[in-house]
């Protein structure tokens, strides 16, 4: 039986081999580089995800070798795969920018200004989307959506006027918990996520509706308002669990344990899934075995003052060296 052949797809004219049946982003992702589409709905480990927000819009120049024509509209990138020979253009169209400028102007919308007190500021894929794409005024001149604070159980705050509808948390309830008590009720913009006739969320494993959520509208209620997460040192850290892995991230403030998420990749997807014993009632020190200091992206402003190794001090200067 014959090996299955890669085939060739060229993204902002870099060239890459990818197996059969990968999407324009998980090629994207392959080559690590700046032609990267951003992604607030598409989640690797949730099945079915994809395809809501259309931040991730490419131009596909070519649809293959064998057809080369344009493909007419711009395409989801987490949605279509690529074939032999296909090129896109994503940093490299100024089409591709001017849709993704859009699509951030079009979430911002009901949008509130919370970043100063959001606890999802540092780590909010949206704010990453207005800071690259955002326009510095609205052109918005209606009146916002507005939703009270809800505690949709003893764990979780839902602010439902950040909620940009990427159904990553139904995704991720429907497919970890045995029952779902949420989801999105109405259509078009009247669309909003809610539990099933307000009652809680109780799951042992709903918390990672937290970690997927790519904005501030699923909130850790035992971390809301304690800290900037730049503030916070964060640690990898494991315990003996009989409920899930137990490998975590211990955000601590001094010697306190504030918070505990999961583990994520560097797109910001988890590793593996946490329970909420993990999450929620282990905070003591005597509960971790901490492993070490996270590591942090440079150039996230998570790494503020994030040191992993001792700065040291390799040339000795005299005074006569520098007069």
């Amino acid at each position: 039986m014959s090996d299955v052949q890669n085939v060739k797809v060229t993204i902002d004219g870099v060239d890459i081999m990818v197996p059969p049946g990968t999407t324009i982003l998980q090629a994207a992702r392959m080559l690590d580089n700046e032609s990267v589409p951003p992604a607030m709905c598409f989640y690797t480990p949730l099945t079915e995800s994809g395809g809501k927000c259309r931040t991730c819009l490419v131009r596909v120049a070519a649809g293959s070798e064998k057809d080369p024509r344009p493909m007419p509209k711009l395409m989801p990138s987490c949605k279509t795969t690529v074939m032999d020979g296909m090129v896109v253009e994503v940093k490299s169209s100024a089409k591709v920018q001017e849709a993704r400028s859009g699509v951030t102007e079009l979430l911002l919308i009901n949008h509130p200004l919370d970043c100063p007190v959001c606890d999802q500021a540092g780590e909010c894929d949206l704010q990453n989307l207005a800071f690259e794409h955002g326009k510095a005024g609205s052109r918005y001149d209606f009146q916002r959506q507005e939703f009270e604070k809800e505690d949709i159980g003893d764990y979780i705050s839902l602010n439902k006027e950040r909620c940009i509808v990427c159904y990553r948390c139904v995704f991720a309830a429907h497919q970890l918990c045995d029952k779902r008590e949420h989801g999105v009720l109405f259509r078009g913009d009247k669309a909003e996520i809610s539990t099933l006739i307000s009652e809680s969320l109780d799951n042992e494993f709903i918390g990672n509706i937290i970690d997927v959520c790519p904005v501030g509208a699923l909130t850790d209620r035992t971390f809301r308002f304690k800290s900037r997460v730049w503030f916070t040192n964060q640690f990898d850290a494991h315990r003996d669990c009989d409920k899930c892995c137990g490998k975590t991230v211990v955000h601590k403030q001094g010697d306190e344990i504030i918070r505990v998420s999961a583990r994520k990749d560097k797109w910001g997807e988890v590793e593996n899934w946490v329970c909420n014993t993990c999450r929620f009632e282990k905070k003591d020190n005597t509960d971790w075995t901490i492993e070490g200091p996270r590591k942090i992206d440079r150039q996230s402003v998570q790494s503020l003052n994030h040191y992993e190794n001792s700065v040291q001090l390799n040339t000795v200067f005299s005074v006569d060296s520098v007069k």
